[in-house]
């Protein structure tokens, strides 16, 4: 994998790079696109939070408590990425423990992609995985700042939100649609729970295109 220091092609400076499967897969530029823009917005939130109310983020390595909430929003376009992910960029060893944590998946579970308390699909986690940040104090076990303490919850900028899902609108076969507003909230509306996903296909999956060479 490969972050450039300087800004890419399309002018994000946090975009990610994988040139070879880029050229191959034509919905990834798009994505990896649609994620930069989520976290250069998230990246001046934090930067506008911390120098206004003098608070710094309290989210940090190790720190999984949304990782085990029940309600983890996830859109149709994220799909693809973490089964390419999954499939192709993790070791024989990683995805080994993914696969099966996917196939033991059950609701009240933690998040399938979540192993030694870190986020295996870093680099294509959900948009929610990327915007949800805590402020002044780190979360307790069990809890949601959301609903305890939702002054210290990140609001994302919805100008670069608004962006993010209007580079994806390809997913939706919306590219066409004149107004562009129009289809970033037809895209919102799609929206869909990651904790309710059937993610012992992705093993499935897996097994099939092992067994076909693929």
């Amino acid at each position: 994998m490969k972050t450039p220091s300087g800004k890419s092609s399309s002018g994000l400076s946090r975009r990610q790079h994988f040139p070879g499967d880029e050229q191959r897969l034509s919905w990834l530029p798009a994505l990896l696109d649609s994620y930069a823009i989520i976290d250069t917005g998230v990246a001046v939130a934090v930067r506008d939070r911390e120098k206004k109310r003098k608070q710094k983020l309290a989210c940090s390595p190790g720190c999984d408590v949304c990782c085990h909430q029940p309600d983890i929003p996830l859109y149709p376009h994220e799909l693809p990425g973490l089964r390419w992910y999954i499939f192709e960029k993790l070791d024989k060893a990683a995805r080994s423990t993914v696969l099966r944590r996917c196939s033991d998946h059950r609701r009240n579970d933690p998040c399938p992609f979540l192993v030694d308390r870190a986020c295996s699909v870093h680099a294509v986690r959900p948009i929610a995985c990327r915007q949800y940040n805590v402020f002044a104090a780190a979360c307790a076990p069990g809890e949601d700042p959301y609903y305890s303490r939702r002054d210290d919850v990140l609001v994302p900028i919805p100008d670069y939100t608004d962006r993010a899902f209007a580079a994806v609108r390809s997913f939706y076969e919306l590219e066409k649609e004149k107004d562009v507003a129009k289809a970033v909230k037809r895209i919102k509306e799609r929206i869909m729970n990651l904790q309710e996903q059937d993610w012992s296909e992705l093993g499935k999956d897996f097994e099939r295109l092992s067994k076909n060479g693929g």
